[in-house]
């Protein structure tokens, strides 16, 4: 159970940050939201609905790991053989979360080519990850593992399907962040590049939370 403790923990800190988050106040030279009366910040709206989704997300798989958990109790539980690929994937999709970091200190320096080199990188690395995962899986399932052969089958693809999901839900919101980084930015420079910063930084923080959330599933994998 401490793997479900940890998605509890994961919930409250998220909630946490996000009730911070509604009440920040800082200097506005220093922040990129918008500008109220008495030089307070107000935090743009989609970084809060990104944390208040985190939770909701931490929690749905806080749901599964207990059930998991619970169900690999029985005794027709057969652990079965995790194919050695996910460790490569496991690598490429720390790799894409590094690139993503370092796209949003990029943009913070407004360094266009470097931001528009890691944030490609970071999507690349990315679609590599499930194109593996889909690769793992074909290797299961010639190997004869299918989702109706054991209970512990079944979690294993409804958990990393589940997580990829998430990946390819961020990915969309890459592509849109791409968009904003090819295109010229003459029209309106300071608007554009203030959206850049806050759509990178999202990706960014977006990527991290899928990581940490692919280690503690690895593991968990790896356990029973």
């Amino acid at each position: 159970m401490n793997i479900s403790l940890l998605f509890a923990a994961l919930t409250v800190a998220i909630l946490v940050w996000c009730f911070l988050l509604q009440h920040l106040k800082t200097k506005p030279w220093l922040e990129q939201g918008i500008i109220e009366e008495g030089g307070t910040t107000k935090v743009p709206a989609p970084r809060v609905g990104l944390w208040v989704f985190l939770a909701v997300v931490t929690s749905l798989f806080g749901l599964f790991t207990t059930v998991y958990n619970m169900r690999s109790q029985f005794p027709d539980w057969r652990p079965l053989q995790d194919p050695s690929l996910l460790w490569f994937n496991t690598g490429l999709l720390v790799l894409g979360s590094i690139a993503l970091q370092l796209a949003r200190g990029a943009a913070r320096r407004e360094n266009l080519d470097s931001l528009r080199l890691s944030l490609t990188t970071g999507g690349a690395l990315t679609i590599a990850f499930l194109i593996g995962q889909l690769v793992a899986w074909q290797q299961l399932t010639d190997a004869g593992y299918f989702v109706t052969t054991n209970p512990a089958d079944a979690f294993f693809y409804i958990l990393t399907g589940l997580h990829g999901l998430h990946m390819l839900g961020g990915l969309w919101f890459w592509a849109r962040a791409c968009l904003s980084v090819w295109r010229k930015l003459e029209t309106s420079p300071v608007m554009e590049i203030t959206n850049v910063r806050l759509r990178v930084e999202l990706c960014s923080v977006y990527w991290h939370y899928l990581l940490l959330i692919w280690l503690i599933l690895f593991g968990l994998l790896l356990s029973t």
